[in-house]
């Protein structure tokens, strides 16, 4: 017989199939259709975003349990669906940093330091990303339509603007990653068939939020409008994904259904009356917080159960409370500090795009605006504007004004999502007659020592005096014509990112003041 002792609790045993792992793999599976929509429609980059979020994730977690003589649990898989979903939740033109930087977070901070899978108490993929939009806010809301979050379609629902609300369902809109709609319902309805998440959080969270949007949100039952928001920002991949992670959601029916209810809510809240339409990630993490209470007061208590602490008298859950004014008041200092700079950064910004338009308009005293321009930039819609030129966008265009009031040049900020890590935005200064007077960047996070040298004057002034409907890329750095200009060294692609924004500010000035 076996010497080994056996501690073995009296019957009923509870068995199942399933695994840590089981679960995990499923959860994959459910994202898979969100991650290749993403990768097709944004590209190589985003591709590369997500490889970089999982790995750093997974490496994190590796080097962690090794260092800490812990048994290796990468096995499991959570590492790497909290990478996946954390990369889903990013924008495609984000640097490579952010996706890394964000999977260290993640594990390290949000799940290691606590004692590892099962005892984060809030979201490590929702943690790391609202580490990120605090830490690099211009960055992280730096979308593929002109680096700033304006063009996408939430804020041109929270502008009054009309959005296709097919082009959102299917994908095909200025979002993160895992931005199309269906491929998350998909996804979402196969999690709920394979028994991974229940029904009760996802139905509470859309219907209390489809509700809150339909009483404040100013257009009433008005069903396209409900749609969009449904669609867009993220609230799909909250309810089905974030918001029902097992660790950090009630166990009950009762309590998910509350749970649900008060993740719609703070995000119809935040996203109505907040300055950020990205309302999702801090709804999910604030709720978190009321899981202890929820789980306390909804768990039904067996027949004659009194809940006693040493005194005899009821337990106050003194941690759980501790822990939610301490969050509460850090949300209201950074809320403090960001509308006390909000005003000084929006000043720095635009003293910084003066700069720029001065250096590339130089015989401008003044700028202003044209109606007739701004109303053919707005036209645009924040679509790319010729797919010949790639992901090309037109922020804004100005009028450069001599002392004497006459026209002295044009001013096109324009930006290209296709740079090699990230957005590049530059301004295009035109002289009356169309030719180039120069360029001058205000977004450029290439790599360094590669793509960053487009930043500088060796391959800037290739731009400056030329008169041409159209520049082209010299791969080979051969250029002898006008208008050909030579790559950068190793750094093609960022080069082919600033010609075709180039070409798409010529193509502009041509349709809209020749």
């Amino acid at each position: 017989m076996n010497e080994k002792l056996l501690n073995v609790s009296s019957s009923p045993h509870i068995r199942h199939k399933l695994t840590t792992g089981s679960v995990m793999f499923d959860v994959i599976l459910s994202l898979l259709p969100a991650t290749v929509f993403g990768i097709y429609h944004f590209g190589l980059h985003a591709f590369l975003v997500i490889a970089a979020s999982i790995i750093a994730a997974v490496l994190t977690e590796f080097i962690f349990d090794y260092i800490a003589k812990k048994p290796n649990t990468v096995t499991d898989g959570s590492a790497v669906v909290t990478g996946l979903l954390l990369a889903l939740s990013l924008s495609p033109s984000v640097p490579l940093y952010i996706p890394i930087l964000g999977g260290i977070f993640a594990i390290l901070f949000v799940k290691c330091f606590f004692g590892g899978l099962g005892k984060n108490f809030m979201n490590p993929a929702l943690a790391a990303r609202c580490f990120l939009l605090i830490s690099f806010g211009n960055t992280m809301t730096s979308f593929a339509v002109d680096g700033v979050s304006s063009a996408t379609p939430l804020a041109a629902l929270k502008a009054g603007d009309i959005i296709n609300v097919s082009k959102v369902y299917l994908g095909y809109s200025n979002s993160v990653i895992g931005g199309s709609a269906l491929a998350l319902i998909i996804g979402g309805l196969f999690l709920w068939a394979s028994g991974g998440i229940t029904f009760e959080i996802p139905a509470s969270c859309l219907v209390v939020f489809t509700a809150f949007m339909a009483i404040f949100g100013g257009k009433g039952f008005d069903i396209p409008f409900l749609l969009a928001h449904l669609c867009a920002g993220g609230i799909l991949m909250g309810a089905f994904f974030m918001a029902t992670d097992p660790v950090t959601s009630p166990v009950t029916s009762k309590g998910q259904l509350i749970y649900g209810a008060i993740v719609g809510l703070l995000a119809g809240l935040f996203r109505v009356y907040g300055s950020s339409a990205d309302s999702v990630s801090y709804a999910i993490i604030l709720s978190n917080l009321f899981v202890p209470f929820i789980d306390k007061y909804s768990v039904p208590k067996p027949l004659g159960y009194r809940e006693t602490g040493a005194s005899g008298k009821k337990e106050f859950p003194k941690a759980a409370v501790n822990l939610a004014v301490i969050t509460l008041v850090a949300g209201l200092a950074l809320s403090s500090v960001y509308l006390l700079t909000k005003d000084r950064i929006e000043e720095q910004q635009m003293a910084a795009n003066a700069a720029s338009y001065q250096e590339v308009c130089p015989d401008a005293a003044s700028f202003t605006y044209d109606d007739a321009i701004v109303s053919a930039v707005d036209a645009l819609g924040g679509e790319a504007y010729d797919e010949q030129f790639g992901r090309t966008y037109i922020n804004e265009m100005v009028t450069g004004l001599g002392s004497d009031g006459s026209v002295a040049g044009y001013v096109i900020s324009v930006t290209s999502a296709d740079g090699f890590d990230g957005n590049i935005t530059l301004a295009v200064g035109l002289s009356a007659d169309g030719t180039v007077n120069g360029i001058s960047f205000t977004e450029l996070n290439e790599t360094a020592g590669m793509g960053m040298k487009c930043g500088e004057d060796e391959f800037k002034n290739q731009f400056n005096g030329v008169n041409t409907d159209q520049f082209t890329l010299d791969k080979s750095g051969s250029a002898s014509a006008d208008n050909e200009i030579n790559s950068v060294s190793g750094a093609s692609i960022s080069s082919g990112a600033v010609v075709n924004a180039v070409n798409t500010a010529l193509a502009f000035y041509t349709a809209t003041v020749e």
